[in-house]
């Protein structure tokens, strides 16, 4: 996942809009000399109590922040709290405001040839660049009382609100600064980023779509929404839009591969949840009649061993000898292993048809078919995309690790049937889905091995050696690999 670091906005960006030339030291000397009086005089209730002291205090403060931090680094809020002082002061005596007070409103409101806005803006990029960054956000956010559909000190508020961990500020700040227009696409990223932090992944694929709106084209915004609708467990989701991102960017590799992999997870899940169903399922009416199977097979047996115990103690009568009757006690010892395992089955059957009472065996019927239906999609497509990847990038080791490892799952897959197979079942049909599961293995070699070569990691060593071993036992037992 990209990182934005927004500090270098603020480090990078001209502040020449809002610088001079170096001040000599007779005028800072003159701020300093006129900066006292007027804080003197404010004490003085004559001059305190006139409209007229306050707005050349505003305008000397104003002057201040604009020449820079050396004589005061917070002048333009004391200018901003004189210009409000104009206003309440200067009234006619019909109580309407007067020349004056007009003059402060509209300085106050950013009208068009004042200067106040700029002031704020340079005094929160001095302090953001001398680290006071609680002083910066707060200069920045005066300076938006004063503009409100500026997006300067939004962005600036927003990058120093992050940068002192006041997430909710930040979120407020960048939200201001595209309300107001502001298109920078790093901002959305940004803010994206906060929203996901708070898994609010809603939210954050909504900023990121109107970052879209405004960068249409940006490569870090589409693969952002990508990465978030993965977060948010939306892989369907992902992968419309990746594959919407590979459609318009063919030979992008990353985004080939990142949809081979989205598939190949989709085919991992799906198969995972066709258990499940096919387990639910099982507890019904096919696992009842297996059962069944169980016991008729069982009683067969019990009708073979009675007939023995009656061949048996016909010959006891006859002559009996030790080795007869040892015969008859293990006759004996089978039937009732046999009536035992009867008694056990017809328990295992009460119990899943209770099981089973609850299923809806239609619906999860349809639920199976569309889960399979979903997981061959999945398993092609995975496929095809890794062999995209192989054809733009031969080396490249996450499409030869993977390819690899989708046909060893399907080895593995292929072997645990087997592996449940009763001797029957085995006899009829084992060596023959052996002989595929050798096949499968075997045709994860090259790609294990070509992985290896593209990048020397142990996880393809791993794989590649098990690969190898298992072939060699299966092909010990006569079996033929097959594709």
């Amino acid at each position: 996942m990209k990182k934005m670091f927004f500090v270098s906005a603020l480090t990078l960006c001209s502040l020449s809009a809002f610088s001079q030339d170096a001040i000599n030291k007779a005028m800072v000397d003159q701020f300093r000399k006129d900066k006292e009086k007027s804080d003197k005089d404010v004490s003085d209730p004559k001059n305190s109590a006139k409209a007229a002291f306050w707005m050349e205090r505003a305008k000397l403060y104003e002057n201040i922040a604009m020449s820079g931090s050396e004589v005061d680094s917070s002048a333009a809020k004391t200018a901003l709290e004189s210009y409000k002082k104009v206003v309440e002061l200067d009234l006619t005596k019909k109580g309407e405001p007067g020349k004056s007070s007009k003059e402060a409103t509209n300085i106050l409101s950013g009208g068009e040839g004042t200067s106040l806005f700029n002031a704020f803006v340079k005094q929160g990029a001095e302090k953001y660049q001398t680290k006071n960054l609680t002083g910066a956000l707060e200069m920045f956010q005066l300076a938006q009382t004063i503009n409100k559909k500026d997006t300067t000190a939004a962005l600036y508020g927003g990058i120093a609100a992050q940068q002192i961990d006041k997430k909710d500020e930040a979120k407020t700040q960048f939200e201001n600064y595209i309300a107001n227009g502001g298109k920078d696409p790093s901002v959305f990223y940004g803010l994206a980023q906060l929203y996901r932090a708070d898994n609010n992944f809603d939210k954050s694929i909504e900023i990121l779509n109107k970052g879209l709106e405004k960068s249409p084209g940006n490569k870090d915004l589409k693969s952002e929404v990508v990465n978030i609708l993965l977060a948010s467990g939306k892989e369907d989701q992902a992968i419309n839009e990746l594959t919407a991102l590979s459609k318009s960017d063919p030979t992008n590799v990353q985004n080939l591969v990142n949809l081979a992999i989205l598939y190949d997870n989709t085919n991992t899940k799906t198969l995972s949840k066709i258990k499940e169903i096919q387990d639910k399922l099982g507890s019904g009416t096919s696992k009842v009649d297996n059962l069944k199977k169980t016991i008729d097979s069982e009683k067969g047996k019990v009708e073979v061993f009675d007939g023995e115990v009656k061949r048996i103690s016909a010959l006891i009568k006859k002559k009996p000898t030790a080795d007869l009757k040892r015969q008859l006690e293990d006759v004996n010892t089978k039937k009732k292993e046999s009536l035992a395992a009867i008694a056990d089955t017809e328990a295992k059957i009460k119990e899943a048809q209770e099981s089973a009472k609850g299923n809806d065996n239609a619906a999860l019927e349809k639920e199976l078919a569309d889960l399979k239906a979903k997981q061959a999609t999945a398993a092609t497509e995975s496929v095809a995309n890794y062999k995209k990847v192989l054809e733009i990038d031969a080396n490249n080791y996450d499409a030869l690790y993977n390819l690899g490892a989708v046909y060893f799952n399907e080895a593995v897959q292929l072997k645990k049937e087997v592996d449940n197979m009763n001797m029957t079942d085995y006899q009829a049909r084992g060596k023959e889905i052996e002989g595929r599961v050798c096949g499968r293995f075997k045709k994860s070699k090259p790609f294990f091995e070509k992985a290896i070569k593209a990048k020397d990691e142990a996880e393809a060593k791993e794989a590649l050696e098990n690969a190898t071993n298992i072939i060699a036992q299966l092909e010990g037992k006569g079996i033929t690999c097959i594709d």
